[in-house]
């Protein structure tokens, strides 16, 4: 395996992981945002792999709107 694949491999492992935790844990949101984000750098940089970089930034984007909003209700 390339480093670039290892990235790929644990970035997409982690958001997996923070999405099951989601529900339990509201740091889960963020931890999944920030894998979404990995994700995201992993795709720009897969040749050809763009569009998978779009939608994980857009998942990106909205786990964390979902984090601040849940950050909110929570004070």
């Amino acid at each position: 395996m390339d480093p670039l694949s290892i990235f790929g491999l644990c970035s997409l492992s982690a958001g997996l992981v923070f999405y099951a935790m989601e529900a339990k844990y509201h740091w889960a949101v963020l931890g999944f945002a920030v894998a979404c984000a990995l994700g995201a750098v992993y795709g720009f940089l897969l040749p050809g792999g763009w569009p998978f970089g779009v939608v994980e930034a857009v998942w990106c984007l909205v786990a964390l709107a979902r984090w601040a909003k849940g950050r909110g209700a929570a004070k």
